[in-house]
C-alpha cells in the first residue's frame, strides 16, 4: 500500500471549489453537532526567527464520510524578503481513520488558500444580503484571491474594490481577475462600503472603521490568526451581528482576540458559532439585520475536510507521486 504525495499543483487540481464548500460546510456542520474531534491548535513560538509553528489534528464524521489529518503550519513574515520563501508554509498529512495509514502527504499550503477562501463563502452564503453584487477586499496577498474566488461561487459578484498599501500586489490582482469582473483599486473606505468585506491582513491596529462600512455589509474577519492582531475597530464589532467559528480559538488569536482579552467585548456580544447557523440551531442572516461579521481563525476540521475533496479526485484522475513510504 503506498502513500500519494500533492505538490501544490496538484491540490489546486484536484481542489473544485464548489465541491469544497460543500465539504467545508459539512465540516462545521460535524463540528456543531459533535461529531468531530480538534484538540486546540498548538504553537511554537520561535521570536529569535520572527516566526512560529502550529500544528492542527482533526477527526470529523461527516454526512457519508469521515477523514482525519494534521497540518504543521508556519508563519515567518521575514521569509520574502530574507529567504525567498512564503510566508506561510504548509504540510499535511491525511490519515485513514480506520487503520491510520498515511494516504497522502500534500502541500499544505495552497490547502489553507483554499480551504479559508471556501470558509468565508459558507459564512457569507448565510450572513451576506442574497442580491450582493459587489466584493471589497482589504490586503491583496495570496488569500485575497480564494476569497473572491469562493465567495464569486456563492453570490453574484461584479464589482471588486481591492485595498491595499502595496500598489504592485493591487495591479497583479487586478490583472488576475480582470476579464473576470470590473475590479479597480480603491481605498479602505471604498472597498468596505462593499455588499460584502473580506479583511486579510495580519496587522495589530484597526483599520477598518465602523463609519467606513456600509448599512447592510457583511464581512469576513480572515486576517487575524495570533494573539495581538486586530483588523476591525471595537465599535464596529460591537454594533455588528458577530459570528465566529470557534470559541476557544477566536477569543485567543482571532479578530475579537484584543476586545475580548480587554473585557471591552464579552460572550454577550457573540450571537453564535457559525455551525450552529449551518444546522439550523441559529438564525444567519435576517431581514432586521444590518452589519454582519465572521471572526474565522481558521480550523483543522476544515483542513481535513478539503484534504479528503483532494484525495479523493486525486486518485479518480491519477494525479500525485505514489511511494512506499512504510516499507509495506
Amino acid at each position: 500500500m503506498e502513500t500519494l504525495l500533492l505538490n501544490q499543483d496538484a491540490v489546486d487540481e484536484n481542489t473544485q471549489m464548489p465541491e469544497l464548500i460543500r465539504a467545508i460546510e459539512d465540516a462545521f456542520a460535524a463540528y456543531a453537532l459533535g461529531d468531530a474531534q480538534m484538540p486546540a491548535k498548538s504553537y511554537i513560538d520561535l521570536p529569535q526567527y520572527n516566526g512560529d509553528f502550529r500544528s492542527m489534528p482533526a477527526y470529523l464524521d461527516a454526512d457519508g464520510w469521515d477523514a482525519a489529518g494534521i497540518k504543521w503550519v508556519n508563519v515567518h513574515p521575514d521569509n520574502p524578503e530574507e529567504f525567498d520563501l512564503p510566508t506561510v508554509m504548509g504540510t499535511m498529512i491525511y490519515s485513514d481513520p480506520e487503520t491510520a495509514f498515511p494516504l497522502a502527504i500534500m502541500d499544505g499550503t495552497e490547502l489553507t488558500m483554499k480551504r479559508t477562501g471556501a470558509a468565508a463563502a459558507v459564512a457569507t452564503d448565510h450572513l451576506a444580503v442574497e442580491d450582493a453584487t459587489s466584493m471589497g477586499l482589504v490586503g491583496a496577498g495570496v488569500q485575497s484571491y480564494t476569497q473572491l474566488e469562493a465567495i464569486s461561487k456563492i453570490r453574484p459578484i461584479e464589482e471588486v474594490v481591492i485595498s491595499d498599501l502595496d500598489e504592485e500586489a493591487v495591479a497583479d490582482f487586478i490583472d488576475y481577475f480582470d476579464d473576470e469582473f470590473d475590479v479597480r483599486a480603491g481605498s479602505i473606505s471604498e472597498a468596505a462600503s462593499c455588499d460584502i468585506l473580506s479583511t486579510v491582513t495580519p496587522v495589530e491596529t484597526p483599520i477598518v472603521s465602523a463609519d467606513a462600512v456600509g448599512e447592510h455589509t457583511h464581512i469576513n474577519a480572515m486576517g487575524a490568526d495570533a494573539e495581538g492582531k486586530h483588523e476591525l475597530a471595537d465599535e464596529l464589532l460591537l454594533d455588528a451581528k458577530l459570528v465566529i467559528d470557534d470559541h476557544a480559538q477566536t477569543t485567543h488569536s482571532g479578530e475579537i482576540n484584543v476586545p475580548y482579552n480587554e473585557g471591552t467585548l464579552t460572550d454577550d456580544d457573540i450571537h453564535g458559532d457559525i455551525g450552529d447557523i449551518v444546522i439550523g440551531e441559529l438564525e444567519g442572516r435576517t431581514e432586521d439585520d444590518g452589519v454582519t461579521v465572521f471572526d474565522s481563525t481558521g480550523l483543522a476540521i476544515q483542513d481535513v475536510a478539503a484534504a479528503h475533496v483532494v484525495y479523493e479526485h486525486a486518485n479518480e484522475n491519477d494525479n500525485g507521486y505514489p511511494f512506499d513510504l512504510l516499507g509495506l
